[in-house]
C-alpha cells in the first residue's frame, strides 16, 4: 500500500512540476523553429531583436518615435495616423517585438531594467542619433518607465498610451488603488495575485483551463474607461485594434 501512495505521489509531482514549467523556446531561425521573415538587429548579448519602420524616411523625420507595442501585439502593431498627418509632422515610427514576442529572442534575464538598454542599442544601430521619442502601448508602457528611469538622457519625449499600471505602486493613494483594483475582472484579479504571490505558477495559471484566467489572453477585458473604450471601438472599426 505504502508503494502505491509513494507512486501516485511522485505521479502527482512529475506531473506538477511539468505543468509549471514553460516549454523550450522555439528561436527563430534555429533548427526547431520558424523561418526568419523580419528585419533584425543582433543585440551586444548575442540575441536578435525584430523591427519595423514606417512613416516618412528617418533622414527627413522631425520626430523619430520608437513604439513598444501591448500584450497581445507585435512590431506590426502600427499607429493609425493618416499618411497626410504623418508627412505634414515629419513622423518616423521604429516599432519592434519586445523580448520573447514575434521574431525577437527570448531574453531569460529579461528585467524592467533591461529593456531599456535594448531599445538603446536599437536606436544606435538605426542611427536615430542622441534623442528619441519612445510611446508605450498598454503592457508596453513598461518600456517607457523603463527608458525615462534608466536611459532619460536619450529621451526627447515620451507617450503612454492606455498603460497598464502597478495597483501596489507606493506613489498612488490606496484607495483609488484598491477601487481600481476592484473594478477588474474576477479571474483578472486572481492573475495579478498569482503573479504577485507565486510567480512560479503563471505559466500554470495562463495555460490551465479549469477556469478562465485572464481577460487580457482573451481579448475580452471590461474595465475600460469611457475614452479607452471609444478609442478600442472605433480603431476596431477601422481593423487597428490596439492591445
Amino acid at each position: 500500500m505504502l508503494v502505491v501512495v509513494i507512486s501516485i505521489v511522485l505521479i502527482w509531482v512529475a506531473w506538477a512540476y511539468k505543468s509549471m514549467r514553460p516549454p523550450a523556446s522555439k528561436i527563430c531561425g534555429s533548427s526547431s523553429g520558424p523561418l526568419v521573415t523580419a528585419t533584425r538587429i543582433r543585440l551586444k548579448d548575442g540575441r536578435y531583436m525584430a523591427y519595423k519602420e514606417s512613416g516618412v524616411a528617418k533622414e527627413a523625420a522631425r520626430y523619430k518615435i520608437i513604439v513598444a507595442h501591448g500584450f497581445l501585439g507585435n512590431r506590426n502593431d502600427g499607429l493609425p495616423a493618416s499618411k497626410e498627418v504623418i508627412e505634414k509632422l515629419g513622423l518616423y515610427f521604429l516599432c519592434f517585438d519586445r523580448p520573447g514576442y514575434g521574431e525577437s529572442d527570448p531574453n531569460p534575464e529579461r528585467s524592467v531594467k533591461s529593456i531599456a538598454f535594448d531599445i538603446e542599442q536599437l536606436a544606435d544601430q538605426l542611427e536615430l542619433g542622441p534623442k528619441f521619442y519612445i510611446m508605450g502601448i498598454s503592457i508596453g508602457g513598461h518600456s517607457v518607465w523603463s527608458c525615462l528611469k534608466y536611459i532619460p538622457h536619450r529621451i526627447q519625449g515620451a507617450a503612454l498610451v492606455s498603460p497598464v499600471i502597478n495597483y501596489r505602486w507606493p506613489g498612488f493613494p490606496k484607495k483609488l488603488s484598491a477601487e481600481a483594483y476592484r473594478q477588474q475582472e474576477r479571474q483578472d484579479q486572481w492573475a495579478l495575485r498569482v503573479l504577485y504571490y507565486a510567480p512560479w505558477l503563471t505559466y500554470w495559471w495562463m495555460t490551465q483551463t479549469w477556469f478562465s484566467s485572464s481577460t487580457a489572453i482573451k481579448g475580452d477585458w471590461k474595465s475600460f474607461n469611457s475614452q479607452d473604450n471609444e478609442m478600442r471601438i472605433k480603431a476596431s472599426a477601422n481593423g487597428d485594434f490596439v492591445h
